[in-house]
């Protein structure tokens, strides 16, 4: 009977021993994962203070740690394009692609974009910016889609392709407009981004009068009240037309007046004083656009000719 027990016994101690070696596993897995997302969440704040390096160094032991750490691998090919070593960034970006769960999908791609717009190869970002617009309209939302189109006109622009930006500008605004029961300041908004880009795309080639009746369209539909918010990207408007239009004082005036944190109107005021011939003023504000350490497309643009032009000093 004694036998018979502490057979029971140790037959129920195996089998307990059984399970735990097979839960072990799943559970370092999670807490690798934790891990994992902790380095990570520490590198993103180290990057956003200009630390790229210790940020790499924590986004390394992350993917020691969790090697297929979506995160981790999105976040090095972010760290890298800052540092400006976009080959290996994008190896850490497809990657990340790869990897992404299906809700985080089009912001890899996304991400991939705009790792292709630091270098202005408008060409490649637009096969990624294509994927997420077309998987974007396939699930109708057309609000999403529009930004995808407008992110990639916006690319096309600073990379000299007008006919792109403007193709890809239309194909935004009316795909915006597909959107079922769309309130009258919703269609303001889009209204206003429409003649926005008409704008700068007509500044850009140098046609004052087609740029400032878009200007002028674009102030009635902010004086309409509707979009308040938007106010604040008129004096980038005014400041962007009058810089390619030669009018440098007025760009200066204006830009001034814009959003001070966005590293393109940083880069925009730099070259109208440069114009100008005031190096002294342009110096200093391409030294600003370099204090900036986010991963989008204002930074894409302003980023590389800010270190071109400094290194260039």
């Amino acid at each position: 009977m004694r036998t018979a027990h502490i057979s029971r016994t140790l037959a129920a101690f195996l089998i307990s021993g059984t399970l735990l070696l097979a839960q072990s596993p799943t559970t370092s897995h999670s807490d690798r994962n934790a891990k994992a997302s902790d380095l990570v969440k520490a590198g993103e704040k180290l990057n956003s203070e200009g630390d790229q390096d210790k940020a790499l160094a924590l986004y390394k032991e992350a993917l020691q740690v969790s090697p297929d750490s979506y995160e981790a691998h999105l976040a090095t090919g972010m760290a890298l394009d800052l540092k400006g070593e976009y080959e290996e960034a994008r190896r850490h970006i497809a990657k990340a692609i790869e990897l992404a769960p299906p809700e985080s999908k089009i912001q890899a791609q996304r991400t991939m974009a705009i790792s292709y717009a630091f270098e202005a190869n408008a060409a490649q970002a637009a096969k990624l910016e294509q994927q997420a617009f077309d998987a974007q309209l396939a699930k109708q939302d057309f609000e999403g889609a529009a930004g995808s189109a407008n992110e990639l006109a916006r690319i096309y622009l600073e990379s000299d392709d007008l006919d792109g930006a403007y193709k890809w500008y239309q194909t935004g605004h009316e795909t915006a407009l597909r959107k079922p029961n769309m309130k009258p300041a919703e269609k303001d908004l889009w209204d206003f981004r429409w003649e926005h880009a008409q704008a700068r795309i007509a500044a850009r080639k140098g046609s004052a009068e087609s740029a400032q009746q878009h200007v002028a369209a674009a102030k009635a539909i902010l004086d309409k009240g509707g979009n308040p918010e938007q106010a604040r990207f008129y004096p980038y408007l005014t400041g962007y037309v009058a810089l390619y239009l030669s009018d440098y004082k007025t760009a200066i005036a204006d830009l001034t007046k814009a959003d001070q944190r966005d590293p393109f109107i940083l880069v925009l005021l730099a070259q109208a004083y440069e114009k100008s011939g005031d190096k002294e003023q342009a110096t200093g504000y391409y030294r600003k656009v370099l204090t900036v350490n986010t991963h989008n497309p204002t930074n894409a643009f302003a980023r590389p000719l800010a270190k071109k032009k400094l290194g260039s000093s």
